[in-house]
């Protein structure tokens, strides 16, 4: 089965092969809603993150140092998810705004959409872990900055599943693949 090409020309159309003047959606009242839902979920995601950041830059500044256990070790591995998640949402927002575009959009994959900016937050912190434990060659560094780890957080998240797939050939490489044990 040969593989399809890719869709290099979709810049240079930006009429999605329709007529001037021709702006009504092609989708119908059931599609629209779901897409409008769709995208107010994603913005809210987007929002409620930044708030998260906020709230956590606050509490980390405020209250943290009143605590005698040594919680602000945790607060790179916080902005980190946190960078991740909202990594991800902007992935899923792009993405949204693409099928859309080129009408390509699909009711069954808004549930990956929906998904995406959890499972980005939850890499990127996975990542930040692995690095830190010398996983990953790096030269990062140490010490972790809230700017530096809410930047790895951020790349991570949007680039999630290329990290994924990275990872999954590191783990074939540490301990072998199951087609090669058989």
């Amino acid at each position: 089965m040969s593989k399809p090409e890719p869709d290099n020309n979709f810049l240079s159309d930006l009429t999605d092969g329709r007529e001037k003047g021709n702006w009504q959606s092609r989708y119908d009242e059931n599609a629209l809603k779901e897409i409008k839902k769709e995208r107010l979920i994603l913005l809210i995601y987007l929002f409620g993150s930044f708030v998260l950041v906020f709230i956590s830059g606050l509490y980390f500044k405020k209250y943290i140092p009143n605590i005698d256990c040594n919680l602000l070790g945790i607060k790179p591995y916080v902005f980190c998810s946190l960078g991740g998640f909202i990594g991800g949402t902007v992935f899923s927002m792009k993405w949204l705004v693409h099928s859309v575009a080129k009408h390509t959009w699909n009711y069954v994959r808004q549930f990956w959409r929906m998904m995406t900016p959890m499972l980005s937050g939850t890499v990127a912190l996975l990542i930040l872990i692995l690095i830190n434990a010398d996983i990953f060659k790096s030269d990062i560094g140490s010490s972790y900055s809230t700017y530096k780890s809410f930047g790895i957080g951020f790349l991570s998240g949007y680039f999630s599943d290329n990290a994924i797939g990275k990872m999954t050939e590191i783990a074939q490489v540490l301990f072998g693949s199951s087609a090669s044990k058989k």
